[in-house]
C-alpha cells in the first residue's frame, strides 16, 4: 500500500513538473510573441509550435498537463497587457485546442510516433497545422466579435492564422527533431557541422538585414540564406534544419516589427510584416520539406547499403556472383561474390573481358568462345553455359553463366549483364551418381549372372523338381542373407564371423558349432563369394555331414597368417566331427565344385577340401587386398573377377 501510494504520488509530481515547464515555455515564447507586435497585434506566436510540438514529441501521455500548462501561460499573457478577462479565457481555451487537435490528427494519420523524416509525413504535418490553425483563428474571430462588434472578422481570423501557423511550422518542428536527437545521440561531427552551421547562418542573417538600403536589398538576402539553409538541409538531421528555419523567422520578423535593420525599408508597416511573414513561412516549409527529402534519401541509401552488404554476404556464401561488361571497351564491372568465386582479391569491382578469357579452362575455351559468338550472331537475349575456370592457385572450379545480352540499333551487341554460380560441389554430386550407377550397373549385372549360373548349375545336379527347389531357395537365401549385411554396411564390407553365423544360424543348435575368430572384414566382393562357400560347406554338413545328427559338431576358426609382407592372408578353417562316415564320390556336385573352384577363380585364393571318413575339413586362404585397406590390391582383384565374369 505504502509503495502504491508512493509511485502515485511521483506520478503526480511528474504531472505537474511538466504541467510548470510547459506553461513556463509557453509563457516565455508567448511573451516573446507579444513582444514582436505591430500595431498591437501579434504576427508571429511562437508558443503555439511549442505546444504542439511538445505534444507529438511526448505522446498523448502529456495531453492532461500540456494543456493546463498552455491554458494557464495564454491566460497570464493575455491578463499582462490588460486584455478583456473573457477573451483571454476564449483564447486560452482556443491555443489548448488548437494543440490538442493538430496533435490528434496527426496521431490519427501515423499513429504515436511521428517524425518529420519523409515528405508524406511533413505534407501531413503542414495540413494539420492549417487545419488547427484554420479552426482556432475561427473561434478568435467569433470571440473577438462578440467582445467588440466593430472588429472585422475576417482581418481577426487572418492575423490569428498567420501568427499560430507561422508559430507551428517553426518551433514544433524543432521540438520533435530534438526527441529524435536525443533518442539517436547524434555522432561528434555531425554536432559539429550542424551547429557551425547555424551559428554562420545567424550571423549572415544579422548581417543581410542590418544592410543599408540599395539595390541588392531585395534579392541579397536570398541568394545568401538560401544556400545556407539548403546546406544545412541537405548534411544535417531535420532538427538542424527547424533550428535554421527558426533563427531565420526570430531575425527577420523581429527586424520588421521592431524597426531593426532595413527588411523591405520604405513600404508599409502593415506590407512589411506581410512580406516578412511569406518570407518567414516560405523558408520554413522549404527547409522542412528538403530536411525530409534529403533525410528519405539517406534512409534509401542506408537500407540500399545494407542490402548490398546482405547480397555481398549471401554472394560469398552461397558463391554466386553478378557482372556487367560493355562489349565494345571489354571493361567488366563485378561483385564481392563474382570475386570471391572467381578468387579475385577482396574489393575487386572491376576487371576486364581479357583477364576473363585467361581464367577459362584451356579444354573449355574454344567451346565458350563458339557458344558466344553464336548467341551473338542469333541476336539472342541471354546464353546459359557451364565451363571450368582455373583460380590463381590452380584450383579448378565448375562454373554455371546465366546472362541477358542488349544490341544497338544495327544488331551489334552492347552490353552484357549475368550472374556466375559455382557449380562444382553439384558436379562432384554428378560424377558421385554417374559413379554409383555405374557401380550399382556392375553389380546388378553381377548378380544376375550369379543367379542364372546358380540356376543351372542346381538344375543340372538335382534330381527332381523338388531337390532343385530346395536347392535352389537355399541358395538364393544365401544370397539374399550376403545382400541384407552389406546394405546394412552400405557395401563398405562385411565381417567374417556374422557371415559365419548367418550361413549356420537354420542348422545351429546348443552345442553343435563352434566358431572362433577376430574381428575381420572382407570387401564387398570377397563377402559375396565367401558367403556363397560357406553355404555350400553347411548345406552338405546339414544333408550328409556333422550337421545331420544330433551327435555331430562343426568348428570354424579363422586367423591372419603374416606372408613375409605388411599385409598377410587370412587363412579359414572348417572342421567336421562326429557325423556320418564319410564317403568320397567320384563325381563331385556343383556344391563341392563351388567351394573348389569358386574362391581361387573369381578372388585368387586357394581352397584345399578333404573329404575324410572322420569329417569334412576345408582350409580356405584369400589374398591380403580382399580384407585390408590396400585400395590398389582390391582394384585389381575386382577388375580381374570382373574380366572372368564377363568371360563366363
Amino acid at each position: 500500500m505504502e509503495r502504491s501510494r508512493s509511485v502515485v504520488s511521483q506520478s503526480w509530481f511528474g504531472l505537474v513538473k511538466l504541467a510548470f515547464a510547459a506553461g513556463s515555455g509557453y509563457f516565455l515564447l508567448g511573451r516573446l510573441g507579444l513582444a514582436l507586435r505591430a500595431e498591437g497585434v501579434a504576427v508571429f506566436w511562437p508558443a503555439s509550435g511549442l505546444a504542439v510540438g511538445a505534444l507529438i514529441a511526448l505522446g498523448p501521455s502529456a495531453r492532461l498537463p500540456l494543456a493546463a500548462g498552455v491554458f494557464v501561460a495564454t491566460v497570464a499573457c493575455n491578463l499582462m497587457i490588460g486584455r478583456n478577462v473573457w477573451l483571454t479565457i476564449a483564447f486560452g481555451l482556443l491555443n489548448v485546442g488548437q494543440a490538442l487537435f493538430t496533435a490528434w490528427l496527426l496521431e490519427r494519420w501515423f499513429g504515436r510516433t511521428f517524425k518529420l523524416e519523409d515528405v508524406q509525413r511533413v505534407l501531413a504535418f503542414f495540413a494539420a497545422t492549417a487545419a488547427g490553425s484554420a479552426l482556432s483563428a475561427l473561434g478568435s474571430a467569433v470571440a473577438i466579435g462578440l467582445v467588440d462588434p466593430t472588429a472585422s472578422h475576417l482581418q481577426a481570423w487572418r492575423l490569428w492564422f498567420a501568427a499560430c501557423s507561422l508559430g507551428v511550422v517553426t518551433v514544433a518542428p524543432l521540438l520533435i527533431g530534438l526527441g529524435d536527437v536525443m533518442r539517436e545521440r547524434l555522432p561528434r561531427h555531425e554536432l559539429i557541422e550542424g551547429w557551425a552551421g547555424l551559428v554562420m547562418l545567424t550571423a549572415l542573417s544579422a548581417f543581410l538585414i542590418s544592410l543599408p538600403d540599395g539595390p541588392w536589398a531585395s534579392a541579397l538576402p536570398e541568394a545568401l540564406v538560401f544556400p545556407f539553409l539548403l546546406w544545412i538541409a541537405m548534411r544535417c538531421r531535420p532538427a538542424f534544419a527547424a533550428a535554421a528555419a527558426l533563427i531565420v523567422g526570430l531575425i527577420v520578423i523581429g527586424s520588421t516589427t521592431l524597426g531593426v535593420g532595413n527588411f523591405d525599408l520604405g513600404k508599409p508597416l502593415t506590407d512589411r510584416i506581410l512580406s516578412a511573414q511569406t518570407f518567414v513561412l516560405a523558408a520554413a516549409i522549404l527547409v522542412v520539406l528538403l530536411a525530409a527529402v534529403f533525410a528519405e534519401r539517406r534512409k534509401a541509401e542506408m537500407a540500399l547499403a545494407e542490402r548490398n552488404a546482405q547480397l555481398a554476404l549471401a554472394g560469398k556464401v552461397a558463391l554466386v556472383g553478378s557482372y556487367a561488361y560493355d562489349v565494345n571497351t571489354g571493361s567488366m564491372q563485378v561483385s564481392e561474390g563474382y570475386a570471391a568465386v572467381h578468387g579475385l582479391p577482396e574489393g575487386t569491382t572491376e576487371t576486364t573481358l581479357n583477364q576473363w578469357w585467361t581464367r577459362v579452362h584451356p579444354e573449355d575455351l574454344e567451346r565458350v568462345i563458339k557458344l558466344r559468338d553464336q548467341t551473338f550472331a542469333d541476336q539472342r537475349d541471354g546464353l546459359n553455359i557451364d565451363y571450368r575456370i582455373i583460380r590463381s592457385g590452380g584450383e579448378v572450379r565448375w562454373i554455371e553463366k546465366r546472362n541477358f545480352i542488349t544490341y544497338d540499333g544495327d544488331g551489334r551487341p552492347r552490353r552484357v549483364a549475368g550472374v556466375t554460380i559455382d557449380v562444382t560441389e553439384r558436379k562432384r554430386v554428378e560424377e558421385q551418381q554417374c559413379v554409383l550407377l555405374g557401380e550399382l550397373d556392375h553389380r546388378v549385372k553381377n548378380t544376375l549372372a550369379t543367379v542364372s549360373a546358380v540356376v543351372s548349375h542346381t538344375l543340372d545336379a538335382s534330381g527332381s523338381m523338388a531337390d532343385f527347389a530346395t536347392a535352389l531357395d537355399g541358395r538364393v537365401q544365401s544370397m539374399a542373407r550376403t545382400h541384407e549385411l552389406l546394405s546394412a554396411s552400405r557395401w563398405q564390407g562385411i565381417s567374417v564371423a556374422e557371415l559365419v553365423r548367418r550361413e549356420l544360424a537354420p542348422y545351429a543348435t546348443s552345442g553343435n558349432t563352434e566358431i572362433n575368430g577376430p574381428e575381420v572384414i572382407l570387401r564387398a566382393e570377397a563377402g559375396q563369394v565367401m558367403a556363397m562357400v560357406l553355404h555350400e560347406l553347411a548345406t552338405n554338413a546339414a544333408k550328409y555331414g556333422a550337421l545331420s545328427n544330433p551327435d555331430g559338431r562343426v568348428s570354424i576358426w579363422w586367423r591372419q597368417r603374416p606372408n613375409g609382407h605388411p599385409r598377410s592372408y587370412l587363412v579359414l578353417e572348417w572342421r567336421e566331427a562326429g557325423g556320418p562316415s564319410v564317403v568320397a564320390s567320384e563325381d563331385s556336385g556343383f556344391g563341392t565344385r563351388t567351394i573348389r573352384d569358386l574362391i581361387p577363380y573369381e578372388l585368387g585364393g586357394t581352397v584345399d577340401l578333404s573329404l575324410a571318413p572322420a569329417g569334412v575339413r576345408c582350409r580356405l586362404e584369400l589374398p591380403a587386398g580382399w580384407h585390408s585397406n590396400d585400395s590398389d590390391s582390391v582394384s585389381e582383384a575386382s577388375a580381374r573377377a570382373t574380366q572372368r565374369i564377363e568371360r563366363a
